[in-house]
């Protein structure tokens, strides 16, 4: 049997004793309603929602230099220490170009130290106006180009070793490798050469802290705060709890279907590995966990629209009804109800003042005291519902 037919077979058989409760018939043995003892109680709220776990950053790995990949130290799920070579790329071109930069800058020094000869010859012969100042003014001019022709080229044989240390491929942090889309032998672009940014090595990410981001329901999320303490499962370790801490609740919601959400972002500590990446989780956040002093059930509290016809069906005269809705009450910051109490001299109608709830029982904070009895009974729809299949009950009892 589903459980719509479960369900619409526990309403027959409450209506069915309705009706029997109107008809006269044993009614205090289906009174549709309960009498609870007012008392402190213990208010707990969880919200439950779902997520999966993900790398609170992730880094991209690549290269700086183009050319064929002739190494990889490292496959996917490997741990890696900061520094470590992860690939070595094709060095001939780096390496000859180094050559080449250390060729010019040699030819250079030789200028450079010729230059500096003419300069102190030109200087001398300069003072015993033996040349001209166009003359001298030409040698100082040779020699300001061989020093910047030396300069030149002392940048050059730097960005050539620069440039062979990067064929090899070091990591930048202490993790693991998550993604690893090339293999040895493929021919990869540097970023600083392609328009596309150049070709993945790998994505590397530290796993000994991870985070979920859970979907959680507008009207939940106002509740949940920064730093709270959330409990976590995951089906791989269906007897292990998991915490984490709130780190952020993003912003911007998400529309599906007409029902709003907000990503909350929960951070957990990962030291055993044991939480993989993209494995779904059951989040529990708990936003009320306190000792209510005074608590009622919430099926015993009633708005001004439905007091009127619940009351009457417990006794309540209408004139009494009246009259008792005809005094206002000020909210004062709080949100005021009405319940039935039981005394005795009947059921008596009283505002109450109200605080938190666990949406099973609430808190109240003026209008009763401990052991004060009051009427738990279902909605004012409900309550119409029963009365009319009673009706119809007794309508055909007396055919």
């Amino acid at each position: 049997m589903g459980n719509n037919s479960i369900r619409y077979s526990l309403i027959a058989v409450l209506l069915i004793a309705l009706a029997f409760s109107f008809s006269g018939e044993k009614q205090s043995d289906f009174d549709f309603y309960t009498i609870e003892e007012v008392g402190p109680k213990q208010l707990e709220l969880i919200v439950e929602a779902s997520g999966s776990i993900e790398a609170i950053s992730a880094v991209e790995i690549k290269s700086k230099a183009s050319g064929e990949i002739l190494y990889l130290g490292a496959e996917v799920g490997d741990f890696i220490q900061k520094g470590d070579v992860l690939a070595r790329i094709d060095q001939r071109t780096p390496s000859n170009a180094l050559s080449q930069a250390q060729a010019d800058l040699d030819v250079a020094k030789v200028r450079l130290g010729n230059a500096d000869s003419q300069l102190k010859r030109g200087i001398e012969l300069h003072k015993s106006k033996s040349i001209s100042d166009k003359a001298f003014e030409d040698i100082q001019e040779q020699h300001a180009t061989a020093k910047a022709q030396q300069v030149r080229a002392e940048v050059f044989l730097e960005n050539a070793k620069i440039a062979l240390d990067d064929t090899l491929v070091r990591s930048p942090i202490k993790g693991t490798v998550i993604f690893r889309p090339v293999e040895m032998g493929q021919v990869i672009t540097s970023p600083t050469a392609a328009v596309g940014g150049g070709t993945l090595l790998m994505t590397m990410a530290d796993l000994n802290q991870v985070r979920v981001r859970a979907v959680v329901d507008e009207i939940d999320v106002g509740k949940i705060s920064l730093d709270q303490e959330v409990t976590l499962r995951v089906s791989a370790f269906r007897d292990k709890k998991f915490t984490g801490t709130v780190s952020k609740v993003e912003p911007r919601g998400q529309d599906v279907q007409n029902v709003t959400t907000f990503p909350v972002l929960i951070d957990i500590e990962n030291k055993e590995n044991l939480l993989l990446l993209g494995m779904n989780t059951e989040v529990e956040i708990e936003i009320l966990n306190e000792k209510a002093s005074l608590a009622v059930p919430s099926g015993s509290l009633r708005t001004r629209k439905d007091i009127s016809f619940v009351a009457a069906l417990v006794g309540v005269l209408k004139e009494d009804i009246k009259d008792f809705l005809s005094t206002r009450q000020e909210d004062e910051g709080f949100t005021k109800f009405v319940v039935i109490k039981d005394t005795n001299k009947g059921p008596a109608l009283t505002w109450v003042k109200v605080g938190s709830t666990d949406f099973q029982n609430v808190e109240v904070l003026d209008g009763l005291s401990v052991g004060d009895k009051v009427y738990v009974l279902p909605s004012e729809g409900l309550v119409r519902s029963q009365e009319e299949f009673g009706e119809r009950l007794r309508e055909r009892a007396r055919r």
